[in-house]
């Protein structure tokens, strides 16, 4: 170390550090160990707060490292805080070393986590590691620098260890390039933070802050900030903005605090990295409560069952309690198109609003109560801090499938609905890692899937065996959705593998404002979809299915139907009539046309048609296959007609290879739409579909074909 301490040339670059850490980390007896250093002492401009610089060269540069008072946090709560705060956000310097405890890793976390935020590059230095050792106490440096994007040290101010390294470090990280580091919030902060860095960019908002740490600073009331952003045009816009994100931010964490909340933000990221980074000799440590649950519920073999179990019951709660407010919901569209239709004296009107509009909206609304169930199921997991642990419990079996542990968030998410999942894929930071989760979305069965697996589910299995079939068909999906992950990433979506820090907060009793306005606004956006595309799919549907007419073939039945000798015979002609027209319309030519293609699964034109019916929402295709087979559109997946005739007309290979279509293929049109958005650019959509097809057609035609040796 010595030698390299030593007057350098003219032309040595100078380097200004701010030497940044809480009280009793050490901070002065580190400048100390450095040898040769020159200590100029005075105060800090108008305050009484000692000022200590220390002025070195090594190698071909000049330091200055201005040592700032020890603060817990950067407030303004005391003289020592406001000056070390002020420096930071107002001071020209180069880079910030930010010494911690090595023996009281999380706590001093807190201020490095706030650091992270300021925009300046960073070097942690970890000191008193030789005292960490003596306790048991191991840190991988290492990854902890891959976790958190800057250097990471360990270094000890008594034994000079790592001295020499540090320094190399912070000539390291000068030289390096600026990047954003990895400082990842809960799912509700990283959605504000993303709704103002798009008002940013769209104003094209500048600063030499990233627009994500001007968004983290804003929202965390950091004064400077807001100083200069105050007089700034845009202001007008923003602060209504503000306003509400801090609202959303401050009922998640239950709190009327921002200040509080985002204490808790940091809490929980610095447990996630000592989570990943920090071993203890469990002979050296005591076990806290947190300790205790964690042991049972991540447990390295039983944490994975566990959770199984959790999701096997909250399946088992959507079904059988999700089903008894659907006969209620049903027999209210039953009523509402009765009443209106019999208002309406054209007969294609009153069939567009009856048959396509009234039936089409019903179909999605009949379903709000699973998925309102679902979503509380995941908000109750996740409000508890359960989920968080789980993400970090399937990290490494994640990381077998190209996958992060991260993703788990939105692909459970996705078992509800994948707009609010693809949305929740922002947590990622890293472009192929989001990208590669965003494309895997889509094999967790949303619950637009649930009609078609109840139908199917319920025609070739007992009431007994439904609710296991379908919790088989979910698991089902997700399996594949990882082998498909693996796929991607051997070959679209290759490179290292990159570390994040999963946010682990504390165990705490589940919020129930927060879980009301978690399950009222995903709740409302499946409605919203419901009013929207899925009322435009049905309007298309019944054009297509209702069009163009056949006079001659009308006036031939219209004879038959006046022969008829009773009731029963009546209605099998008219849904003979009904049959031939659905041949002959243009959603008929379409079935007919793609019927050779769909052979090889095993799937008749009319099977087909449910699967492209299908791509606007999933909830069309229980619908469809009403009309196509005869009984009217007026069916549900509760159908007993429909269960039967499909168990009599589809072969049950046929209906597995349906399924398995079903279960992979294309999201419907509104989340294309989403997915789209999120994974930046219309490309992308294309990708998918090839993707999501090559992949359905593919497994379906493997499942047809084993399922018809073992079934015959």
């Amino acid at each position: 170390m010595n030698r390299d301490i030593k007057a350098c040339p003219v032309t040595a670059k100078h380097i200004k550090v701010a030497l940044v850490g809480q009280p009793n980390v050490g901070k002065s007896m580190l400048i100390n160990s450095i040898s040769n250093a020159n200590l100029h002492v005075g105060n800090f401009t108008g305050v009484t707060v000692e000022k200590s610089e220390v002025l070195f060269d090594y190698k071909d540069y000049h330091f200055t490292v201005v040592d700032l008072p020890g603060t817990y946090a950067l407030n303004d709560y005391t003289i020592e805080e406001r000056v070390t705060s002020d420096y930071l956000l107002t001071q020209d310097y180069d880079l910030i070393i930010n010494v911690v405890d090595s023996t009281n890793l999380q706590k001093n976390l807190q201020l490095t986590a706030e650091l992270m935020s300021i925009g300046k590059k960073m070097i942690l230095a970890l000191n008193m590691s030789d005292e960490a050792d003596k306790e048991g106490t191991l840190i991988d440096d290492k990854y902890m620098s891959e976790l958190l994007g800057f250097g990471c040290v360990k270094v000890s101010a008594v034994t000079k260890k790592g001295i020499a390294e540090l320094i190399e470090a912070i000539v390291k990280e000068y030289e390096n390039e600026a990047m954003e580091y990895k400082l990842i919030f809960s799912e509700a902060v990283e959605e504000e933070i993303t709704v103002i860095v798009d008002y940013l960019a769209k104003h094209k908002y500048e600063d030499q802050n990233s627009y994500r740490n001007i968004a983290i600073n804003l929202l965390k009331n950091t004064k400077h900030t807001y100083a200069k952003l105050h007089d700034d045009p845009i202001w007008t816009e923003l602060q209504p903005i503000l306003i509400d994100a801090s609202k959303h931010i401050e009922l998640h964490h239950d709190s009327s605090d921002i200040k509080e909340a985002f204490a808790s933000e940091y809490a929980s990221f610095n447990r996630g990295v000592v989570t990943e980074v920090l071993k203890q000799d469990l002979k050296l440590s005591e076990k806290t409560m947190t300790d205790k649950i964690d042991s049972v519920l991540i447990h390295q073999v039983f944490g994975i069952p566990i959770f199984l179990f959790f999701m096997w019951a909250l399946f088992q709660l959507t079904f059988e309690i999700g089903s008894i407010p659907m006969e209620w919901i049903d027999a209210l569209f039953s009523w509402l198109g009765s009443t209106i239709g019999a208002t309406i004296a054209n007969d294609d009107v009153r069939s567009l609003v009856v048959d396509g509009i009234i039936s089409g909206v019903g179909a999605v609304v009949l379903f709000v109560p699973n998925i309102a169930i679902l979503f509380i199921g995941i908000a109750l997991l996740e409000s508890t801090g359960y989920m968080s642990r789980v993400a970090f419990l399937l990290d490494g079996f994640f990381h077998k499938f190209g996958l992060h542990g991260q993703s788990f968030i939105p692909l459970v998410t996705g078992f509800g609905c994948s707009i609010p999942a693809y949305m929740s894929a922002r947590i990622l930071k890293n472009d192929r890692d989001r990208l590669l989760t965003l494309f895997i979305i889509g094999f967790m069965s949303c619950g637009a899937r649930l009609p078609v697996y109840v139908l199917f589910a319920g025609a070739f299995f007992s009431e007994s065996m439904a609710g296991n079939v379908l919790f088989a068909i979910y698991i089902t999906g997700a399996m594949l959705g990882l082998f498909a992950a693996k796929v991607l990433k051997l070959t679209a979506f290759k490179g290292m593998d990159e570390p994040f820090v999963m946010e682990m907060p504390k165990y705490r009793l589940p919020s129930l404002k927060l879980i009301w306005h978690t399950v009222v606004t995903k709740t409302l956006m499946y409605l919203k979809k419901a009013g929207t595309f899925i009322a435009a799919a049905s309007i298309l549907i019944w054009f297509l299915s209702n069009y163009p007419h056949n006079q001659e073939l009308e006036e031939s039945y219209a004879l038959k139907i006046e022969k008829a000798v009773d009731e029963e015979e009546r209605r099998v002609i008219e849904n003979s009539l009904a049959e031939a027209n659905m041949e002959q319309s243009y959603l008929g030519r379409i079935g007919k046309f793609s019927e050779p293609i769909f052979a090889p699964l095993g799937f008749d034109w009319k099977m087909s048609v449910a699967l492209q019916t299908g791509l606007a929402a999933k909830e069309v295709v229980v619908s469809t296959l009403g009309v196509l087979y005869a009984l009217g559109d007026d069916v549900n997946e509760e159908s007993s007609s429909l269960k039967e005739i499909i168990s009599k007309n589809i072969p049950f290979p046929s209906a597995v290879a349906f399924i398995v279509v079903v279960m992979i293929y294309l999201p419907c049109l509104a989340a294309s739409v989403v997915f789209t958005r999120e994974a930046g650019g219309i490309k992308y959509f294309f990708y998918l579909l090839a993707f999501t097809s090559i992949a359905a057609y593919s497994l379906a035609f493997i499942a047809y074909n084993v399922t018809s040796m073992l079934y015959n």
